[in-house]
């Protein structure tokens, strides 16, 4: 075989296939060319899912009829005054984008420079060159783009389908937006209009344009991340824990507001929320990371998607420790989604229905059928104000004066407990159902990380107990034992399947120990050998303050709960257990009068 050059024409759509992968590939070059042309609006349409059209149109800065030519060139850009790759300041840089566009389209340039009195317009088919020619633009640049990939008609076959390819051009447009506060944005998919972002300035820009694209319940249920270190500025917002989602397509991380998906953020935020949720939910965030250009490496993949830090530890440690302290900032704080839901569980079906205990679908009729044989059935004394020991415990027969100066407390007063499970309490607008087990629960995980600090209090066995386990589960207690030990858990052998606790954590009191001590062993079995128990300290906590926490079915004096109450105000996270489930719920009194229908 005889090595040879290949033509223009095939290496232009070699390069086509790496930078215009999609129609959203295509969007995203134009409109970050739109960026960094100092637009301060972009329009964009599509036809077809962007297969038939795409046409993005800015009030930038625009280019003369020289520039026009030369932009299409392979490798010509105005990005790269000094040729240096290390200190690179604009989200386009490598001069591919509109030569690789034009190769696999019939695409259509038109521009006027700021300040210019003509405007001049070039047409690419499939590489081939026609043009300039005047044209009437009033300013800024529209570029179309036509029939894409109807020179590689193979390229077509890979494409999903129309709803999927115009989702991704959304999602693409909404992460540059969300970087581009003070751009403004619109997309319509043929006539109808997808989204329209206003351009936005002062303080709270970067929050009105993350509340306009992520809706405002992530605005009001966030707390703002701002920090600085060695010339690294985070900044942002981290959802509440209780804010959640199934998978991590709600986090986003912009680099000098470059959009990236980047494993280390992926790793630094399951680090902050580590104990903050089950591992199987992943939190809501949006960040933005600001550092020297010459500190990260953007041109790691033609898509610029992904990068690569001179200091990763640097990075992922701020990242980490931003993120928590602002968490532990707010509080007692839950979601106020966790409120709308709850109200939602309590109105009607879709149908009109009330599902009741037996699941059985009841209209009105239903109900009074329901009511009428409850009165019926009911024992006496059940119609004159008793209570059923059972069901609602109230907290005191002479807590009126108490609650009346109480409920200024942002939890409220306790006025009762449902079930020995959950703590009714009223504040001075509506009323709060915590779950006992829950918030204990949380409470006593954040002071065992506390008394780590100092060391964990033992408390010594009258009578020591023997835990019987197999072999394995055996060996790997006792293999970590001396750590154990550090947590106040004092393990022995104990003959070849059992193990028994001399001592055991103070503050745990009392507790199911053979529970714990399972438990533990199946945690350690997910341990690797080069991981220290020190370095899984959170998860050994969370399971030790589970087994010693207030336990559902525990009748709870007023004094215990508004002792758990007070406690959670002042205790960090403890609006979540330590898998991120709720512990409070909070119904605001119009929440509760829209229920009854007196809103």
């Amino acid at each position: 075989m005889t090595i040879r050059r290949l033509p223009e024409g095939t290496v232009n759509r070699i390069a086509a296939g790496e930078v215009v992968e999609r129609p959203a590939s295509v969007v995203k070059e134009l409109v970050e060319n739109a960026i960094d042309a100092g637009a301060t609006r972009i329009d964009i349409s599509m036809a077809g899912a962007g297969r038939d059209l795409i046409v993005v149109a800015d009030d930038g800065v625009g280019m003369t009829r020289d520039e026009l030519v030369l932009a299409i060139e392979r490798h010509a850009t105005s990005k790269l005054p000094d040729d240096d790759l290390v200190r690179i300041e604009h989200l386009g840089f490598r001069g591919e984008a509109l030569p690789s566009i034009g190769s696999v389209s019939r695409m259509t340039l038109s521009s006027r420079a700021r300040g210019s009195d003509a405007a001049w317009q070039l047409q690419v088919e499939g590489g081939r060159v026609s043009g300039p020619q005047p044209a009437s633009l009033p300013g800024g640049t529209r570029i179309e783009v036509r029939d894409l990939f109807f020179a590689t008609p193979a390229r077509l076959k890979f494409l999903k389908t129309d709803r999927s390819e115009a989702a991704s051009i959304a999602e693409i447009v909404k992460r540059l937006a969300m970087a581009n506060p003070l751009v403004g944005f619109t997309l319509r998919e043929g006539e109808r209009e997808v989204f329209a972002y206003l351009s936005s300035s002062g303080a709270d820009a970067s929050r009105d344009r993350l509340a306009a694209v992520m809706g405002r319940d992530f605005a009001d249920n966030s707390v703002a991340v701002a920090v600085e270190r060695d010339g690294v500025r985070l900044a942002g917002f981290a959802g509440l824990p209780t804010m959640n989602r199934g998978n991590a397509q709600a986090q986003y991380l912009f680099v000098n507001r470059r959009p990236v998906r980047d494993r280390l953020f992926t790793g630094a935020i399951r680090g902050a929320y580590q104990d903050l949720m089950s591992r199987h939910r992943h939190p809501v965030v949006a960040l933005f990371l600001d550092l020297p250009p010459d500190a990260v490496d953007v041109n790691v993949h033609p898509a610029k998607a992904e990068v690569r830090f001179r200091d990763e530890q640097l990075v992922r440690g701020l990242i980490v420790s931003a993120v928590r302290r602002a968490l532990a900032e707010a509080g007692h704080r839950a979601s106020s989604t966790v409120a709308a839901e709850a109200s939602a569980a309590f109105r009607t079906g879709s149908q009109g229905a009330f599902y009741g205990p037996a699941g059985r679908a009841n209209g009105s009729s239903g109900l009074a059928e329901a009511a009428a044989a409850f009165q019926h059935q009911a024992p006496p004394g059940a119609q004159t104000g008793q209570h059923d020991p059972d069901g609602f415990a109230p907290a005191s027969r002479t807590t009126e004066a108490t609650t009346g100066s109480a409920q200024h407390y942002p939890l409220g007063a306790a006025v009762g407990q449902l079930h020995e499970t959950y703590i009714v309490a009223q504040t001075e607008d509506g009323l709060i159902v915590v779950d006992q087990h829950a918030a204990h629960e949380r409470l006593v995980y954040e002071r065992m990380k506390k008394a780590l600090l100092s060391g964990v209090a033992r408390q010594g066995m009258l009578i020591p107990e023997v835990v019987e386990m197999d072999e394995g589960a055996v060996g790997r207690v006792l293999a970590r034992a001396e750590e154990l030990a550090e947590l106040g858990l004092v393990v022995e052998p104990f003959g070849g399947g059992a193990v028994i606790v001399r001592e055991q954590p103070a503050l745990l009191g009392e507790v199911d120990l053979k529970g714990l001590v399972r438990d533990l062993a199946d945690d350690l079995a997910e341990f690797d050998d080069a991981t220290t128990l020190t370095e899984r300290l959170n998860d050994v906590c969370s399971t030790m303050a589970c087994h010693g926490s207030v336990r559902a079915g525990r009748r709870m004096t007023a004094d215990e709960m508004n002792a758990l109450l007070r406690e959670m105000e002042a205790t960090p996270n403890s609006g979540q257990c330590n898998h991120g489930r709720p512990t409070y719920i909070e119904l605001q009194l119009p929440d509760i009068e829209r229920l009854f229908g007196r809103r």
